[in-house]
């Protein structure tokens, strides 16, 4: 199976107009990808990326604040099978890194699932949408989902994104031999990793892969949220150098008497319109970040505040819960690299890419806590918390399926 890199136009297009003919580049695809993405987790998300425990549970009691987490994902995709059916990957990391002297990407082992060992239950309640910074909502908000009129395992026509597509990372379904990081091995990135310098890649299903990364880990989120007296709250947060856009949502609830289940979902987006979910919770290339800051799907990487209506609050008085990411840079490679005249045929044998971003979480409007972790330029004034894994994915994935009672929801990924 080959892959199609990404900038990549296959065939060529004429120009007209112009009084000559201009060609895009062909390209085949690459017998191996390699994918990176690098996270800075900071407030509670810190505490599921490897800083919990008790040790970090008594620095919160204490009105502070876990360490800021790394975290680090590594996928490799080729469209070779094994050498001797038994697939091997080792990525070579520089000192800095602290994992040792390599990690092992494992090929999965797919295991069926039993059936009927998912019961699927209908959704109760609503789900209530708000989006856009300001005290108070604009008129036509929120738009009310009722889960009792949908059919079972129906989502909702119009709730996720289609303006920001996720994005086609490398997966067992897009390779004939995939292996991945972090696995079994008990490593995992530290707070003090650092990722510049050479990076070698060497399997037994792929070419062998080198790099030299420049850019290292972003830093932490610092953020805080208070209440204002019109009922709205305003989120604060301090820049984080590199950063190239952010975007916060929260999810809320009100809790149905007597210990039933949640009556409403609230669910609030930062952006100007309604744009929910799909690739405004993964990795996002740069310059889609610049695309969605001028359409302000996006917040600019000047901005430092954003208050979140009033009727957010109202809707949720049970609990809301933030989180807020900072979109970072990219570094990508290829061998060999692109020719720089647009006639000859690119026939790379791999490329690699990283991006990064910066992730922190927050309870709103809890008091006895502050700080969201360090390095941030602006001090924190409120308690924050944070899902494990890949940024809100696992919770917001879990919430939202689970309110759609869609069985397995939730990617773990934001």
């Amino acid at each position: 199976m080959r892959f199609r890199i990404e900038h990549g136009i296959a065939g060529g297009l004429l120009l007209l107009g112009t009084g000559a003919a201009v060609f895009a580049q062909q390209a085949a695809g690459p017998v191996a990808r390699y994918e990176m993405r690098a996270e800075t987790m900071s407030g509670f998300g810190a505490m599921g990326a490897g800083g919990g425990g008790l040790g970090a549970a008594m620095s919160m009691a204490m009105g502070g604040a876990p360490k800021a987490q790394h975290m680090l994902w590594l996928d490799l995709g080729s469209s070779r099978a094994a050498a001797d059916g038994k697939p091997k990957a080792e990525h070579f990391m520089p000192v800095g890194a602290k994992l040792g002297k390599s990690v092992l990407l494992k090929t999965p082992v797919n295991k069926p699932v039993e059936p009927g060992t998912t019961e699927f239950q209908r959704p109760k309640g609503r789900m209530l949408i708000f989006w856009g910074c300001g005290e108070h909502a604009p008129k036509g908000q929120p738009v009310v989902i009722d889960f009792s009129k949908l059919a079972a395992g129906q989502i909702p026509p119009g709730l996720w994104t289609t303006a920001v597509p996720m994005d086609r990372w490398v997966s067992p379904s897009s390779s004939r031999t995939y292996g991945t990081w972090p696995g079994d091995d008990g490593k995992s990135a530290r707070p003090d990793s650092s990722l510049p310098g050479p990076h070698r890649v060497v399997s037994n299903y792929s070419p062998e892969l080198a790099f030299t990364l420049a850019k290292d880990f972003m830093s932490p989120l610092n953020a805080s949220n208070s209440s204002m007296g019109t009922g709205a709250t305003l989120l604060r947060w301090g820049t984080v150098p590199g950063a190239t856009g952010y975007y916060a949502m929260i999810i809320g609830g009100k809790q149905a008497p007597k210990g039933q289940e949640m009556t409403d979902i609230v669910w609030w987006s930062s952006s100007a319109s309604r744009q929910f979910g799909g690739g405004l919770s993964d990795w996002l290339a740069p310059s889609t970040v610049a695309k969605l800051v001028a359409e302000k799907t996006v917040m600019s990487p000047q901005t430092t505040t954003c208050t979140v209506p009033a009727e957010v609050k109202a809707a949720a008085p049970d609990y809301m819960f933030g989180t807020l990411h900072a979109y970072g840079p990219e570094e990508s490679f290829a061998y060999p690299p692109r020719p720089a005249d647009p006639k000859v045929k690119w026939t790379p044998e791999w490329t690699a890419r990283i991006r990064h971003r910066s992730t922190t979480g927050f309870l709103v409007g809890v008091e006895g806590f502050s700080g969201m972790g360090q390095g941030g330029t602006q001090e924190p004034e409120k308690p924050q918390c944070k899902p494990k894994k890949k940024g809100l994915g696992g919770l917001l994935g879990g919430a939202v399926g689970g309110a759609l009672g869609l069985p397995g929801t939730g990617s773990g990924d934001c």
